[in-house]
């Protein structure tokens, strides 16, 4: 299972994580960071280098089904103001910040303002 970033990272844009990704799977939204699941080797790096705790993944530290699904449709759905998924792109420098958030991420972020 590909490791995930939960709430706690809204907001909170620290690249501690992507430093540390051996395979550049972590990418940038408005608020939030998503690892791609497709592109993720679990090797935990970015668990340890996370300074909120807000990723979550491996056997002992399953992460919330909301934010899994979430992550998933970061990469899988349409995000607003696009007309076709991310999918995998291969790297996130090769697409830079994205710019936009899930639905679900921007409705926490605007709540927590």
């Amino acid at each position: 299972m590909a490791y995930v970033i939960g709430s706690e990272c809204i907001g909170e844009l620290d690249s501690s994580c992507v430093d540390v990704c051996p395979v550049d799977c972590i990418y940038e939204g408005l608020e939030k960071r998503y690892i791609n699941p497709n592109e993720c080797i679990e090797c935990g790096a970015c668990m340890s280098a996370c300074p909120v705790s807000a990723i979550r993944g491996g056997l002992n530290d399953l992460p919330d089904p909301v934010w899994m699904k979430d992550n998933t449709d970061f990469f899988a759905e349409p995000l607003p103001g696009r007309d076709a998924p991310l999918g995998d792109p291969g790297g996130a420098t090769t697409v830079g910040p994205v710019g936009v958030d899930t639905p679900l991420a921007t409705n926490v972020a605007r709540e927590r303002s």
